[in-house]
């Protein structure tokens, strides 16, 4: 028992022997260092108030940044949006503030690394995040690593905004689709990933209908080759011509017009199209069905006179 209290001292010993030479070994290295003025530091966050944070930079003097220094972002509160561990980069101001510290800028860092970050988003269609700042003319702005953009009222949604000020304060998915750093010009677009996603839910709406399934829908439009029908929640389906009536027609038109409800089959989805087809609803239905049907084109005709010669038509006296 005496040999293995023995052991275990001096395996403590050893190992607190081995942190301090790691210990003195950084600071070593980390006096060697030459800091200048104009250099990108990066570090993590360890203190943080209303004036600013304090960061490690693995030296013997530890960096600050002030509040206004870290952000343009008229929106930013450096109390809210970091926390310590975060991670920050940071141009050198001065290399002695006074009190020991290094001095640092992450909107000077912005300026000198932003621009480069942004093209490579721009290169590789990053998505990104952001946080709209304010509405403004035909538009809203977002600050995207540290640089003022532009979000233009028609690449903030997938329909027409009539009141940009209720996107003031909302986080958006974007990605940068303009980038010019000699004209301090950003531009960026939240539609193109609404349309994919929207473009994803639809082709997966498409997947989950069987084949033989009937619809009902509206028809939306008539063309020479057929009908579509809008068959809601942004799903459509085409009517091929041939597909439509159990007669020969020279046009859609000839039986159907803008408006009219009408239930069509599920033939196929492929390509994530849907086939429909109205004449092969009619092929199925019963007897007694297509008679309720006559009954009821009867019933609402337009003309009295002829739907009561061709019920009296049948009648024997």
């Amino acid at each position: 028992m005496a040999e293995e209290i023995k052991k275990g001292i001096a395996d403590a010993e050893d190992g607190g022997t081995k942190e301090t030479m790691e210990d003195y070994s950084r600071e070593l290295e980390a006096s060697f260092r030459t800091i200048r003025e104009g250099d990108v530091l990066s570090g993590t966050v360890i203190g943080v108030n209303e004036e600013g944070v304090t960061l490690d930079l693995n030296y013997y003097a530890p960096g600050v940044i002030q509040a206004a220094d870290i952000s343009r972002d008229p929106s930013f509160s450096v109390l809210s949006d970091v926390k310590i561990g975060d991670k920050l980069e940071g141009v050198v101001v001065k290399k002695d503030d006074g009190a020991g510290n290094i001095q640092l800028s992450c909107v000077k860092a912005s300026e000198v690394l932003g621009w480069d970050r942004l093209q490579t988003y721009l290169e590789e269609k990053t998505t990104v995040t952001v946080k709209v700042a304010e509405a403004v003319n035909k538009g809203v702005t977002a600050y995207l690593e540290g640089i003022r953009g532009f979000i233009p009222a028609s690449q903030l949604s997938l329909n027409y905004v009539e009141d940009l000020g209720t996107f003031v304060g909302k986080t958006l998915e974007v990605r940068v689709i303009t980038v010019d750093k000699d004209k301090k010009r950003l531009v960026m677009s939240a539609r193109d990933l609404l349309r994919e996603k929207e473009t994803d839910r639809l082709n997966h709406r498409i997947s989950m209908l069987v084949p033989g399934i009937v619809l009902e829908g509206r028809v939306e439009s008539l063309m020479p080759y057929g009908a579509f029908v809008d068959l809601g929640d942004g799903l459509s389906g085409l009517v091929h011509i041939s597909q439509i009536s159990q007669k020969r027609i020279k046009t859609p038109s000839e039986v159907l017009k803008v408006g009219d409800t009408v239930k069509a089959k599920v033939l196929n989805t492929n390509h994530n199209k849907i086939s429909l087809s109205i004449k092969a609803v009619s092929e199925t239905e019963k007897p007694d069905e297509a008679g309720e049907k006559q009954a009821a084109q009867y019933s609402s005709g337009a003309s009295v006179g002829t739907s009561l010669a061709d019920l009296l038509k049948g009648l024997k006296f």
